[in-house]
């Protein structure tokens, strides 16, 4: 028993409540929104607009450092009180080849009804869908908006907009848009519209992927309550929005990142009726 209070105790002291901040390692301002993963942990949060973050981790831990524009870093737990990013350059893919006409534009994505999972998002997801142009309507290819459709406890929630070439893996590769695109949500459920026109984005023939990123902050934190039957009680944690929808289609590649890693949500749940896809569609112009 002596033992298992010791080992207990020892356990407690190893995990820390590690303060840092995020700073470019050029200019030495502060970095917003950097997604932050234990790695192999589903432990995680995202750095504030000044930059700061804080994280109980165990020393001996590594932490991955990511967001768009900077080279991914990892580094010891114990050495994370600043962390400094060097910036990347951004190749976007020649995709554009003449002005949009914008005088045809169509809704694609297939979702008509959402639903919302009572999932627990307390570290930085990635959900992301592939869209593949229209079957019939091959020459409306400009992205003109992204609707997302969210459920936010907080009122002002936000999350980032994200949106990937397809690699040679089938998985999300290279950023099409080098600048940050952060959404301000309402209270609520809605559709929430992103018009990106202005990038002059076509969708290529392997296709494109449009991402919800989830930004673990003090903004979005909200305090979740759940009943249990057997003994009847109440429990409160803390929790984050905004939320992503879902609904289902067995034929839509799907993914997530978690703990810097993308996954196939369509391989993982092969031969499995039913697995959730973000609940995302576009619209498209000529």
């Amino acid at each position: 028993m002596k033992k298992f209070i010791l080992l207990f105790l020892f356990t407690l002291s190893a995990k820390a409540q590690i303060k840092g901040v995020v700073r470019d390692s050029i200019t030495n301002e502060p970095i917003a929104y950097v997604s932050i993963w234990v790695e192999n942990k589903i432990i995680g949060i995202t750095s504030e607009e000044n930059g700061s973050f804080e994280l109980h981790v165990s020393e001996n831990e590594t932490v991955i450092f990511s967001v768009l524009g900077y080279e991914t870093k990892t580094v010891l737990a114990s050495k994370i009180s600043e962390v400094l990013l060097t910036q990347k350059t951004i190749e976007i893919p020649e995709v554009v080849i003449s002005a949009p006409l914008k005088s045809k534009q169509i809704e694609i994505g297939d979702v008509k009804k959402e639903f919302y999972l009572p999932e627990t998002q307390t570290m930085p997801w990635l959900f992301a869908r592939k869209f593949n142009l229209d079957a019939n309507n091959l020459d409306v290819k400009y992205i003109n908006e992204l609707i997302y459709f969210t459920k936010s406890e907080v009122e002002n929630g936000i999350f980032r907009v994200r949106v990937f070439e397809v690699n040679e893996n089938g998985l999300p590769g290279d950023d099409l848009i080098s600048e940050e695109v952060i959404v301000n949500v309402k209270k609520g459920k809605h559709k929430t519209i992103v018009n990106i026109s202005k990038y002059n984005i076509q969708i290529p023939e392997k296709g494109i992927v449009v991402c919800f990123e989830s930004l673990i902050l003090e903004q979005n934190k909200y305090v979740q309550v759940a009943h249990s039957i057997q003994p009847k009680k109440k429990y409160e944690y803390i929790n984050y929005s905004p939320h992503i929808g879902y609904f289902h289609n067995d034929n839509i590649e799907t993914y997530h990142k978690r703990s810097g890693k993308w996954v196939s949500f369509s391989k993982e749940y092969n031969k499995k009726n039913n697995h959730p896809i973000p609940a995302i569609n576009i619209t498209l112009s000529n």
